[in-house]
């Protein structure tokens, strides 16, 4: 059987291996291993009036996940518990992950951070941060003597 040989396979792990490094604050491998285990997928998307940021977390519980805001920044973090096994014989291959996660995320200055909200339903986490509602021109009436 051929395998087929997919160099942007290799430039897109590399890439989202980069980026996990920096979300993570660890520039070497030893700092990012040492803050986080794995880093779930996360999609972001902009609303008109809201962001909404979906995080694959299969098998985590929603007591399991913390989720802070602190100076623009929006940290999502948790432990996804292992399985319990006596032996890893008869294994071929093992792609899931478990143990603690930790991603940050930079929130632009136009998000309302008192109105997020969070929900976790069929393994996905739902964050959705509001944006502040654009202030309106104020007519400043100017009095005579």
């Amino acid at each position: 059987m051929a395998t087929l040989y997919e160099p942007w396979n290799l430039l897109t792990q590399l890439q989202r291996e980069l980026e996990r490094k920096h979300e993570l604050g660890g520039g070497t491998a030893e700092g990012a291993s040492a803050t986080s285990e794995w880093a779930p997928a996360v999609d972001i998307k902009e609303e008109p009036e809201r962001y909404v940021l979906l995080a694959d977390l299969p098998g985590v519980s929603p007591a399991d996940i913390n989720i802070s805001m602190e100076n623009g920044i929006l940290t999502l973090s948790g432990e996804k518990e292992t399985e319990a096994r006596s032996q890893r014989e008869g294994y071929k291959r093992v792609e899931r992950h478990f143990g603690s996660f930790h991603r940050r995320f930079s929130l632009p200055d136009t998000v309302d951070a008192e109105g997020i909200s969070a929900r976790c339903a069929s393994g996905v986490l739902e964050i959705v941060i509001p944006k502040k509602s654009p202030l309106q021109p104020k007519k400043i009436v100017v009095a005579g003597e």
